[in-house]
């Protein structure tokens, strides 16, 4: 790929982050998307962007697919690659978009994977033991009882946090702002973390959750964290954190049945994200259908 050509994608990176304001994450993904791309249009011999034509475009998803990437994955790479070829259009560089009406092979859907109640309770109903373990629970339950995403919640600052109005501010994905409820729990366990955090917090550092160092917590370290606590109380040693934001959003809709709500409360842009949501309330209703309905009950007797 010329220089020239290479720059279009500083260009596009600057215009994504001054201009739609998207967070570093998402900046990350259009990077390596649009990287990817390139590798293969150099291992093509295309030289700029002007020469790729959708026969290349469809060529590049069928090879990243037989590499084992996922119909969503491609999807998302498709759409980095569309995004971008809708700049290039507007900015004089291209006359049409050669991603425009390539699509990535579907693959099904895979549901969240979540927590039941009891299992949520044994998760959360503990007694703590130092200022790691307070942290942590504080986490776990503003997770469960606002349904943030984990990059939501490494990023509050305390500001963020009105523990008298029991609410959050969070900053969603594309820099979308919501106000959410913080259920009793939740409420108790931050006001026992504010106690220790101010003795353990760097100077000036205004995150709401710290690390050892006193310094905003990363991520990964959530993660971990959120692992070892699964195993300490024997649930699934591969407890990923988003599993609380997906237990907060099924129990909600099981409860409510009011799907408009939970799309709020969970900062989706689109209703059909959320629907995702029903499936999981059809399946657990399936399943007591199957167990109670005396023409679903399988017979353990041979006719």
């Amino acid at each position: 790929m010329d220089e020239g050509d290479l720059s279009r994608l500083d260009d596009f990176e600057a215009h994504l982050r001054d201009e739609r304001r998207l967070s570093p994450n998402t900046l990350g993904s259009y990077r390596r998307d649009l990287r990817s791309v390139v590798t293969f249009c150099d291992a093509a011999g295309i030289a700029r962007w002007s020469h790729l034509q959708p026969q290349q475009v469809r060529e590049y998803a069928a090879r990243i697919h037989r590499q084992g990437l996922s119909g969503r994955s491609i999807q998302r790479q498709l759409s980095a690659l569309r995004s971008f070829c809708r700049f290039l259009i507007k900015q004089g560089v291209l006359n049409r978009n050669p991603a425009q009406d390539i699509r990535a092979p579907k693959t099904p859907r895979r549901l969240p994977h979540g927590l039941d109640v009891d299992r949520i309770q044994r998760l959360l109903d503990t007694n703590v033991d130092g200022w790691l373990a307070q942290r942590d629970l504080a986490m776990m339950e503003l997770m469960y009882s606002s349904g943030l995403r984990l990059a939501e919640l490494v990023d509050l600052d305390t500001r963020h946090i009105d523990l008298e109005q029991a609410e959050v501010r969070v900053l969603g994905k594309g820099r979308k702002e919501r106000i959410v409820p913080v259920g009793r729990k939740a409420r108790d366990a931050l006001l026992e973390w504010f106690k220790v955090r101010a003795s353990r917090c760097a100077d000036g550092e205004s995150a709401l959750f710290i690390n050892r160092t006193g310094t905003r917590l990363s991520r990964r370290s959530v993660q971990q964290r959120f692992r070892l606590w699964a195993q300490k109380r024997g649930l699934d040693s591969r407890l990923h954190p988003h599993a609380l934001r997906h237990s907060f959003a099924t129990h909600v809709l099981e409860s409510s049945g009011d799907l408009r709500a939970v799309q709020e409360l969970l900062g989706h842009a689109n209703l059909s994200t959320t629907q995702v949501y029903t499936h999981l309330d059809f399946q657990r209703l399936s399943q007591v259908y199957d167990q109670a309905h005396p023409r679903a009950r399988k017979s353990g007797k041979s006719s």
